[in-house]
């Protein structure tokens, strides 16, 4: 059948019907739809035009269902459950219920509270999609100006950040990260000028200039320029070398739980130590999903 010949039948005549095909009574049906029997029966009587077919036999106590009236109470619930769903489904989406939210972050925060964020964002927004993609803070600003994200969580300073709207997100502060073999690992009160001459692998500066910036003052600070013998892109890649015993790394100490059993991770104190990080997004929002997101992220 073509779309132009279907019957113009609404929904609120199809649960007319069911309520009559459940009920098998015409005044009960009318008391359960809240309305006075004889409109119940004239819009019975117009549905039966509609589809050229007797759907109810009515006897003088009796009423009961023709074999097309089974088969369009059967085809009536699946239309008004499948109605239900689709202006749920479009409720859902106009108030970021349903989705697709782009979320990019730098490393470190995946091991602060971001997760838990995540966690509780996904209880409540079970029909929500995140794409979650690690960058760099740099990469992150590109593809928020190229509208390839939605959301960042980004490490200051930020470049090139003109018209986007910077929120407080989280804190971190900076560790001494070193091979469980190293005989400063046992120290009970390392401080950071302990660490001068020590061989030392680091973030290039490209890839995070406010991380590097804020590691190479804090070592100025306590008298000693850094020995940098290898530089490694991803922290995770910084921490693996610094566990086969390539030298030591400064690093984000909500990093401390990878891989402790060959790495021993020693908090620096002072307000120096410490970082701030951002939640970065343009300034209006159009993705619903991604504001209901945002909204958790700044809670």
């Amino acid at each position: 059948m073509r779309p132009d010949d279907i019957p113009r039948i609404d929904l609120r005549i199809l649960r007319q019907f069911v309520a009559v095909a459940e009920e098998l009574h015409f005044r009960r049906a009318a008391e359960r739809l809240a309305m006075s029997q004889p409109p119940l029966t004239a819009a019975i009587r117009r549905l039966e035009e509609e589809v050229g077919a007797t759907l109810i036999e009515r006897g003088r106590k009796t009423v009961r269902l023709t074999a097309a009236g089974k088969v369009l109470l059967t085809e009536a619930r699946r239309l008004l459950i499948a109605a239900g769903d689709a202006l749920a489904a479009t409720r859902d989406a106009a108030e970021g219920r349903r989705g697709h939210v782009r979320l990019s972050y730098v490393g470190s925060a995946m091991y602060g509270r971001l997760p838990q964020d995540l966690r509780l964002f996904r209880q409540m927004n079970s029909g929500v999609r995140i794409d979650l993609r690690e960058m760099t803070t740099a990469m992150q600003i590109a593809a928020l100006r190229a509208d390839e994200i939605d959301l960042a969580i980004v490490i200051p300073p930020l470049s090139a950040a003109d018209g986007l709207r910077i929120e407080p997100y989280d804190a971190d502060r900076l560790a001494i990260a070193l091979p469980l073999s190293h005989r400063l690992a046992a120290s009970p009160d390392l401080k950071l000028s302990d660490i001068a001459g020590e061989q030392m692998i680091i973030w290039p500066r490209s890839q995070g200039p406010g991380f590097y910036d804020q590691v190479m003052r804090l070592c100025g600070e306590a008298g000693f320029a850094p020995c940098i013998v290898q530089e490694a892109h991803g922290m995770h890649a910084v921490l693996s070398l610094v566990a086969i015993e390539m030298g030591l790394a400064i690093v984000p100490a909500s990093m401390a739980s990878v891989r402790p059993g060959e790495i021993s991770y020693r908090v620096l104190d002072g307000e120096a130590a410490t970082f701030e990080i951002l939640l970065c997004h343009r300034a209006n929002i159009d993705n619903s999903a991604a504001a209901l997101l945002a909204g958790v992220l700044r809670r």
